[in-house]
């Protein structure tokens, strides 16, 4: 039978789309749909993963659409290569974003900014959570990185902007559009600067990426590779605003956090990316006819690994729709089972090579957040499904009194500093 073009579905239902669509398929880990006019093969579950991460079966390569390369990932961004490409560019990334010192001197850097905070927060009648950490993690990351900023609260917002703008038609995303032509502009003219006087900093390392063939990338597109070290740190803010909202709904895990055990702030990181939404799916598309349980994936076709999807199936997660940090206590989850930020290998393939530092810092947040002496006002908490990315609605109203004192650096600060994996 003629497959129904399901576009309109995707746009009303969001996240909630593709297990609606499990619900009614003949396999639990393949589904075949139209999208945008293409025929479209939806895949989950960890041989999928596998499968979808192969490149042989599908490719990155021209299948971004536009509108996403303009906001989150930016033109020629190393999401779009494959190939010996793709990891040429990798090596500077999984050099950068898989090193422990590296991680460790990030995640102190955010939670001293976070200290910094407090008091200020602890002045006002009230804060935007997703707001305060994501200006938090703009100040400590661009320090880390080496990036000079003056208006931490601008850039901020230009960075969340991209990833909150890249998922729909409206005015969120011209915001995306707007901010990232002012911050290419900004940091382009650092990576000359950079060139001209070059240091060992994050900064000095992107802008001396070469091409594969040995030529130094063009400056814009440096700049490029540069916000995409930058942005999705900043981008871990949705994760904490998340994190706030899952202490106020659990506040019995509040108490857990606060004694600042290592292996439960981890755990709770880990159950933060499974339970709330982030990232729908990621797609593809088919590079060759192939086949997949038996079922025929077409040449040419669209082939979208569904996140969220995997993320709540019960197949992998008992009880997937319960908050439960205890599921990853003594036990890290397979490479191809949480894919919050992608699946495969980081070091070569196409997942995400900053899940460290994510881990790290909603590690070391997580903790510093249950120890906040806060009150929740009255706001609107609900998290839509058909908003992506997906925030409360409030973004998180905390009336903040102060903060407990913490002796040291949390754990998840030391582990990471000292080399200790913490995921």
């Amino acid at each position: 039978m003629p497959l129904l073009d399901d576009s309109l579905g995707l746009a009303a239902q969001g996240y909630s789309w593709f297990p609606g669509r499990w619900r009614r398929s003949a396999n639990p880990d393949v589904l075949h749909t139209r999208l945008m006019g293409k025929r479209a093969v939806g895949l989950r579950g960890p041989a999928a993963v596998n499968f979808f991460y192969d490149e042989d079966h599908v490719r990155r390569h021209g299948a971004i659409p536009e509108p996403v390369q303009g906001t989150l990932f930016g033109h020629g961004a190393i999401h779009t290569l494959d190939g010996i490409d793709h990891r040429n560019r990798k090596m500077m990334f999984v050099s950068v974003l898989k090193d422990a010192r590296q991680v460790g001197q990030l995640a102190e850097r955010v939670g001293r900014a976070w200290d910094d905070a407090v008091p200020e927060w602890a002045g006002q009648p009230s804060i935007v959570l997703f707001d305060e950490s994501a200006r938090v993690i703009t100040k400590a990351v661009c320090e880390w990185a080496g990036v000079p900023v003056t208006d931490v609260a601008g850039t901020a917002a230009d960075l969340t902007a991209l990833v909150d703008g890249f998922a729909t038609a409206g005015r969120r995303h011209w915001r995306a559009r707007k901010a990232r032509g002012r911050l290419e502009r900004w940091l382009t003219g650092l990576i000359e600067q950079a060139r001209r006087s070059p240091d060992d900093s994050v900064l000095s390392q992107v802008a001396s990426l070469t091409e594969t063939d040995g030529r130094r990338l063009e400056p814009k597109r440096a700049a490029v590779e540069l916000l995409n070290i930058i942005r999705p740190t900043v981008a871990v803010s949705w994760f904490v605003t998340f994190a706030g909202h899952a202490l106020h709904r659990w506040p019995e895990v509040r108490d857990r956090l606060r004694d600042g055990d290592l292996a439960y702030a981890v755990a709770f990181a880990h159950e933060l990316r499974r339970f709330y939404p982030f990232a729908p799916f990621v797609g593809g598309v088919a590079v060759q006819e192939s086949f997949f349980q038996d079922e025929r994936i077409p040449k040419g076709a669209m082939v979208l690994l569904d996140i969220y999807g995997q993320n709540h199936d019960e197949r992998l997660w008992p009880e997937p729709y319960r908050f439960d940090p205890d599921r990853f206590l003594g036990r890290e989850p397979g490479r191809d089972e949480l894919i919050a930020q992608g699946g495969g290998d980081p070091r070569a393939g196409h997942r995400c090579p900053g899940e460290d530092v994510t881990l790290a810092i909603l590690a070391t947040l997580a903790v510093r957040l249950a120890r906040l002496d806060f009150t929740v006002p009255e706001q609107d908490l609900t998290i839509s499904l058909r908003r992506i990315p997906a925030l409360p609605r409030s973004r998180m109203m905390l009336a903040v009194s102060g903060a407990q004192e913490v002796s040291g650096r949390a754990t998840a600060e030391v582990a990471a500093a000292d080399g200790e994996p913490i995921g």
